[in-house]
């Protein structure tokens, strides 16, 4: 068979997956947010509706929090797990990805036992501390998700940066926060940005978490399930899914840019 023609059958199969599970479902949402009364004014709306315009800009505040946190906590663990090895590493590590096998229905229920009416916190502190169904609780469940699948992102690059780098600033002088700064966070950056990116992208559609916590705030997931599932608002729902497809890929267009920036600068 002429390679040509090999190379085509190759592709069949992405070809089907893509229409299948890409492009049919998501032309269908698209068409669908134009269907209701409004018609294509339908995003108009949704950007003079002070609901949705708050809903969005809390769920890109969160997202963005917990993304901010995730890099911080698990760019550190990372760093010293790979740095280190001592007994009960492996364990250790399999703890913090533990977070992985959960789905978000039990992420905010351990969010509940911990930060709720009837919560551990709640019951050592005074003043009867309730946290689970605030922005904090929603800010807690995200961030517990998300650790786990930046931290695995950034010991796989840390463990390909050459020890050369550091002993070479090391012998210059270079104090360790220096080496932080000008070493390993330059090496890490492409991975930092995409980890990132995932976890933002996670934090924006995550719904079973927000499900489980969100009684005292909206966020986009959730507002998308009342819309379609309570007030039968079809079009409104896939208008609103539109909007957080958009700003999420716009934000993993820019991690995608500022990610292939950083590599060519550091190639």
């Amino acid at each position: 068979m002429p390679q040509r023609y090999f190379t085509l059958l190759c592709l069949i199969p992405l070809v089907i997956f893509t229409l299948a599970f890409l492009a049919i479902p998501l032309g269908r949402l698209i068409l669908a947010s134009g269907e209701g009364e409004a018609g294509w004014a339908i995003y108009l709306q949704i950007l003079q509706t002070p609901r949705y315009l708050s809903t969005l800009g809390q769920t890109v505040v969160v997202s963005l929090a917990v993304t901010a946190a995730a890099l911080a906590v698990s760019t550190t663990a990372g760093l010293f797990l790979v740095r280190n090895r001592f007994r009960g590493r492996n364990v250790l590590l399999s703890i913090l990805t533990l977070p992985l096998a959960f789905p978000g229905v039990v992420v905010g229920f351990m969010i509940i036992l911990l930060g709720g009416r009837q919560g551990l916190v709640n019951q050592i502190l005074p003043g009867h501390w309730v946290f689970a169904y605030s922005v904090t609780g929603l800010f807690l469940g995200y961030l517990y998700f998300s650790i786990p699948r930046v931290l695995l992102t950034v010991m796989a690059a840390a463990e390909k940066i050459d020890p050369a780098l550091e002993e070479a600033a090391q012998t210059l002088g270079a104090p360790p926060y220096r080496i932080v700064i000008d070493v390993l966070l330059p090496a890490l950056a492409p991975a930092l940005i995409a980890a990132g990116a995932i976890a933002f992208a996670t934090a924006m559609g995550a719904f079973g978490t927000a499900f489980t916590l969100a009684t005292n705030i909206d966020v986009l997931p959730m507002v998308i399930y009342t819309e379609f599932t309570l007030s039968a608002n079809i079009a409104m729902a896939a208008a609103l899914s539109v909007m957080l497809g958009l700003v999420t890929w716009a934000m993993l267009l820019i991690a995608r840019s500022l990610s292939g920036t950083t590599v060519a600068a550091g190639g």
